[in-house]
């Protein structure tokens, strides 16, 4: 932590020990009151960039045509250039590309596309919930909340079971790690491995296709022109994470906060607050994807301070669901909380393909949670993500007493 000329406090928001070693609620907070928008000094490794911490403006920029994600939406990416996937993939593409890719792949996440996938999710967290509760102690992480969101979107997918370990822990490091002395080599070639790995998978449904969204890619065509392998993995690769990484993290999250916050497990458990009421509080409370980045394609202006065409802009999803001016007390747990319009699915055009299967997962486990738990106990120290992209937990050790019927 850092003092700038100007006497504000500076946290290095490039470093992911940042958000392990600090209070970062308490700095967002006095960012979005004395400097809404900011410019982060360079650092030895990487380019300045501008910080928008707003509520108002983030869910402003999310629409504004004078910022591109193509050349790409994750910090780290764009600071050392611009994203191969840009063009390619749904979350770096703009205009009519982007138009084009979201409608084809929309009719896999709808909700009647997904009827029957929502009730695997019901029936795959009952059974998970069913076989740690009464155990003395368990990972939640790794017993149940890896175990979903994979599962399902391979389900999607038709992702051969045996394929599914190697996916999980090549996700687990793309983005993130759970390690300090982990090294960009590791992510680079952990999100290589995925891309491979669709690259394979696309050839072989497009030779024999399927029901399952891969084949759809494999075969679909945009202006009369079919889909590369590369564009068809990248976009598998874009699935995998995000319909893993923020359903993973939220159910962690989840099970920690109710714990840590026994009223709202009783008031989830007696039927006070609605489970849909509950999981739109725990999706802000956790907001697993912390930030997006924009790269400027035209000169603007935002609270005075002079945007040029080039500049990264930095939309920080963490403070935008934290805002006094948005949310009351907002760092108050509260699972009746309305209106809840938090932007951790984002906003606009790039709002998240899968946000109606992340909340049906998280809504699945709350409801097995419900039937199946009359007490959580946490039984060791939950082990952080290490990411200035990603924020929760890899790990949380907890006992589940069961309820007696």
């Amino acid at each position: 932590m850092t003092q700038s000329a100007l006497g504000f406090r500076s946290l290095d928001l490039t470093d992911p020990a940042t958000f392990i070693e600090n209070d970062v609620h308490e700095f967002w907070r006095e960012v979005r009151a004395e400097r809404p928008v900011y410019w982060h000094e360079p650092t030895g490794r990487y380019p300045g960039f501008w910080v928008v911490s707003r509520y108002d403006d983030i869910q402003s920029l999310f629409h504004d045509a004078a910022l591109s994600s193509a050349r790409g939406n994750v910090l780290d990416v764009v600071l050392r250039g611009d994203d191969s996937a840009g063009g390619s993939m749904l979350a770096v593409t703009d205009g009519p590309r982007h138009r084009q890719l979201r409608n084809l792949m929309f009719s896999a996440f709808t909700p009647r596309a997904l009827g029957e996938v929502v009730e695997n999710v019901r029936r795959r967290a009952a059974e998970l919930v069913s076989e740690v509760v009464g155990r003395d102690t368990f990972d939640f992480a790794a017993s149940v909340a890896e175990q979903i969101p994979m599962n399902t979107i391979c389900d999607l997918m038709s992702v051969p079971a045996a394929d599914r370990k190697s996916l999980l822990e090549w996700n687990k490091s793309a983005l993130s790690s759970g390690h300090a002395d982990s090294s960009d080599l590791d992510a680079l070639s952990a999100r290589n491995e995925i891309v491979l790995y669709f690259m394979e998978l696309g050839q072989e449904r497009r030779d024999n296709p399927g029901d399952d969204v891969i084949s759809m890619l494999a075969t679909a065509e945009i202006d009369d022109c079919p889909l590369t392998l590369e564009e068809i993995a990248v976009n598998c690769y874009s699935l995998i994470l995000g319909g893993d990484e923020t359903s993973r993290i939220s159910a962690i999250c989840a099970v920690l906060a109710l714990i840590e916050h026994p009223d709202q497990w009783h008031a989830l458990r007696t039927g006070e607050v609605s489970l849909d009421s509950a999981v739109e509080e725990i999706i802000r409370w956790s907001t697993p994807g912390i930030h997006l980045a924009r790269t400027a394609v035209s000169d603007f202006e935002l609270h005075g301070k002079k945007i040029r065409k080039g500049d990264i802009v930095t939309l920080w999803n963490i403070s935008a669901n934290n805002d006094e001016s948005v949310f009351d007390e907002p760092r108050r747990f509260t699972l009746s909380r309305s209106p809840n319009r938090h932007l951790a699915f984002g906003h606009g055009p790039h709002y998240c393909l899968g946000a109606y299967l992340g909340r049906a997962e998280l809504r699945a486990l709350l409801s097995a949670l419900v039937a199946e738990v009359a007490r959580m106990e946490l039984r060791g120290t939950p082990r952080h993500i290490y990411s200035n992209f990603l924020t929760g937990y890899e790990s949380l050790p907890v006992h589940f007493a069961l309820r007696q019927r």
